[in-house]
């Protein structure tokens, strides 16, 4: 799995805020929201100077601030909704603009999308707001530009969304003339991606990926079984008031509606769950370690699937958790610690260089290697993802992807298994590495991962008996898994 969405997914935990609304929510903030929109602001900035994930940056934006709960989820939805259609919204604005939306300044185009969204998807946002708090967003702006290229932009930002709002709505591009810009215009996805997915699948398969970038995520949860299983959870939320319904494939999912910030469920604090999706809820199962085994999680912060892994032993043997980076294996031994788990070892290394480290001295009995990756599986969770990924991403992910396989095989025990997985939806990560590393290793063989698989999930197999979560994109993230057994002698 892409290692900084999981980042981003540990911290939206922790946030103050809640997960995004749907554009219809009923507890959008129309009167006190300029606040809220400032922060806004700043965030997709944030996001487009440094490349910073969404979710950090509200995080810690909604810490530092003095929002109420309306203002924080109307935050939460125009970050996540500008981000989500960037490229619908620039091609309605370049309808009704003299100028290029990608040749303004960074501030002009964030107030122009933020107006557009709401002017466009956010039916309780009174037009007036919309407008007025748009062209304030960009008021004293100019200063801040370098000398030459300031200038006032209130009046050029209040004509061009006054506009938008007189214009006839155009019609999308016709995909049986020009599918590639029809689906990258209405899906707001990057033309390379669905140019990619065209050749590969067609027409409608990929209009149906694309149209799962903008789907808005479940907040799902797994079930920390080291402490009670899934009835009695189910039960205890249902009994709180809580909208709790089970994930049709995880045994040990469940799936929360309005339920607020995820910190101040009493449940949470005890350790009574995890934040995960449900595709990614399926990878430990197909690893099927057993209690009292000596198992490698081989890039494994923040560590939901270390401690799922750790469920599934019961808490018995020895289950080794590295990673390259010390700050996200203190939040993996911050989440073992929330869910009571006890038997994992930290160890700062970089799985795709070989290490001289006396946990890694003896064979495992397992390995996971949820490889860090493009990604590409969890647009609609990370849509800033859409707007900063390039095809060349694909080949340097698969060179280090083929260096980190090849290196943590060399520690599993003859006749251990191994789980390759990625949150990417590309062949060139997936497919083709287990490929490749099938051919060059004669010890290892691939086997069908079916018999671990709930039988719900029967119908996520390909046609060599790999996990693939593509088939069901509504409700899971785009994950690939691949089984290797090493040969005994």
């Amino acid at each position: 799995m892409d290692k900084n969405s999981s980042q981003a997914e540990h911290t939206r935990l922790m946030t103050a805020g809640s997960t995004p609304l749907s554009p219809q929510s009923s507890v959008l903030s129309t009167t006190s929201g300029r606040g809220a929109r400032a922060v806004a602001r700043d965030v997709l900035l944030k996001i487009e100077q440094d490349g910073t994930f969404a979710d950090e940056l509200l995080d810690d934006a909604l810490r530092r601030s003095r929002l109420d709960s309306r203002d924080r989820a109307l935050v939460f939805e125009l970050v996540y909704g500008v981000l989500r259609h960037r490229g619908a919204l620039d091609w309605r604005l370049g309808h009704v603009s003299d100028r290029p939306v990608a040749r303004l300044p960074s501030h002009v185009q964030t107030a122009l999308r933020l107006g557009a969204y709401q002017l466009l998807y956010l039916e309780r946002i009174p037009p007036s707001a919309a407008v007025n708090e748009s062209v304030a967003l960009v008021k004293g702006r100019g200063a801040k530009a370098p000398a030459g290229t300031r200038r006032d932009w209130t009046g050029f930002v209040n004509a061009v969304l006054r506009n938008l709002l007189r214009a006839p709505i155009p019609p999308w591009p016709d995909p049986e003339q020009d599918p590639v810009a029809a689906l990258s215009i209405r899906y707001s996805c990057p033309a390379w991606l669905v140019e990619r997915w065209l050749n590969r699948v067609g027409l409608a398969q990929a209009e149906a990926r694309c149209r799962a970038t903008l789907a808005i995520p479940p907040l799902t949860i797994r079930v920390n079984t080291l402490q009670l299983g899934r009835d009695a959870l189910e039960r205890d939320l249902l009994q709180a008031g809580y909208q709790v319904s089970r994930t049709p494939v995880s045994p040990v999912g469940l799936v929360m509606e309005k339920c607020g910030p995820i910190s101040e469920i009493p449940q949470f604090g005890k350790g009574a769950f995890y934040v995960e999706d449900e595709a990614a809820q399926l990878v430990p199962l197909l690893l099927d370690p057993q209690p009292g085994e000596r198992i490698l999680d081989a890039c494994a912060a923040p560590g939901g699937k270390t401690t799922h892994l750790a469920a599934l032993m019961q808490n018995q043997g020895e289950l080794v958790a590295m990673d390259r980076s010390p700050a996200r294996l203190r939040l993996l031994q911050a989440n073992c610690a929330r869910l009571g788990v006890r038997i994992v070892t930290p160890i700062t290394r970089d799985a795709g260089h070989a290490v001289k480290v006396k946990a890694l001295e003896r064979p495992f009995d397992r390995i996971l290697l949820d490889a860090p990756c493009s990604g590409l599986g969890t647009l609609r969770r990370h849509p800033e993802g859409k707007w900063r990924k390039t095809a060349a991403l694909l080949d340097r992910q698969q060179c280090a992807q083929d260096r980190l396989l090849a290196q943590v095989a060399r520690l599993l025990r003859r006749g251990g298994v191994l789980v390759y997985s990625t949150c990417s939806t590309e062949p060139e990560e997936n497919e083709d590495v287990v490929d490749r590393f099938c051919r060059e290793h004669a010890a290892f063989r691939r086997e069908p991962v079916g018999p671990w698989l709930p039988a719900a999930g029967h119908g996520l197999l390909t046609s060599q008996g790999d996990l693939s979560t593509l088939s069901a994109p509504e409700s899971m993230d785009g994950f690939f898994a691949a089984r290797l057994r090493k040969a005994d002698r």
